[in-house]
């Protein structure tokens, strides 16, 4: 993209990489577990049209630095803090925040604990409440051999089928080419290790339910009806307990910004031009 900023930033001592686009309110968005800020390629063009569009790679995500969990803790109280430090190094102020899966459940731990950070919060199937875990939170648990199977024997087949069986609502929707890409960005040892030392240090989402009724931030839910990681009955129950939330539903998978752009884009803009201008 030809007006598209790529660059470093530190936050809280790791090195983000982050692609910035547009000008106007600020935007940030959040990507998910195995995501990077790739996944906001289709919808950024169109949000840049209104918004100055803020997309980092979470440290140990994607182009980021890879800190070891003794440098950088991993849970949700780290991601936040980062964020924070990120807001002080671009130096914007309050800003709107997207945040989908893990990303959502930071987007709801920097509203609760720095509500002067966020204007508007936009949560996508966002991790939040306690579930059944999925494949890779199973193995990532097993004692011993979990930490030797996300290192070194999750490989690009079963990358490939996690996300087609329960990431998208259907084959083909996104290219394995796509998926691929994120793979190749989370196969070096040092990402895997940051994956493995997230799942452990994200898997107690009591925090997140906590911090739900500390928000003040006018928000919206958006969830994928076919959503098989994270239940679509999690939506309506999260929109209930965040104080005036909405809640918009769209006929996807976990991913309703890769899905569906357009149509992500519209409600993401109306959501976020109608709060303003409130």
């Amino acid at each position: 993209m030809a007006d598209e900023l790529n660059r470093d930033i530190k936050a809280s001592g790791a090195r983000l990489r982050v692609t910035e686009m547009g000008e106007g309110p600020a935007l940030v968005l959040l990507h998910s577990l195995l995501f990077n800020r790739a996944t906001w390629h289709a919808v950024l063009p169109d949000l840049a049209k209104h918004f100055r569009v803020i997309a980092p790679d979470l440290p140990g995500f994607g182009e980021s630095e890879k800190p070891s969990a003794a440098r950088f803790a991993y849970t949700l109280t780290a991601f936040s803090h980062a964020l924070a430090d990120l807001y002080a190094g671009l130096r914007f102020g309050p800003a709107a925040v997207v945040g989908h899966g893990l990303g959502g459940a930071i987007a709801i731990a920097l509203a609760a604990r720095h509500p002067e950070l966020v204007s508007r919060l936009v949560l996508v199937d966002a991790q939040c409440y306690r579930t059944r875990p999925d494949p890779l939170r199973r193995l990532a648990l097993l004692p011993v051999i979990g930490g030797f199977g996300v290192k070194q024997l999750w490989g690009r087949g079963a990358f490939r089928r996690y996300f087609h069986e329960r990431i998208f609502s259907e084959p083909g929707v996104v290219s394995s080419e796509h998926v691929d890409r994120y793979y190749d960005l989370f196969n070096p040892p040092a990402a895997r290790a940051s994956v493995l030392a997230t799942l452990r240090g994200t898997l107690d989402t009591r925090s997140v339910v906590a911090d739900t009724a500390r928000i003040v931030a006018p928000t919206l839910v958006i969830w994928g009806r076919h959503d098989a990681l994270y239940p679509p009955a999690f939506a309506p129950r999260l929109a209930r307990e965040i104080r005036g939330a909405g809640l918009e539903m769209m006929t996807t998978g976990h991913a309703p910004h890769e899905e569906q752009p357009k149509a992500f884009v519209e409600i993401v803009t109306r959501f976020c031009k109608a709060q303003r201008a409130g």
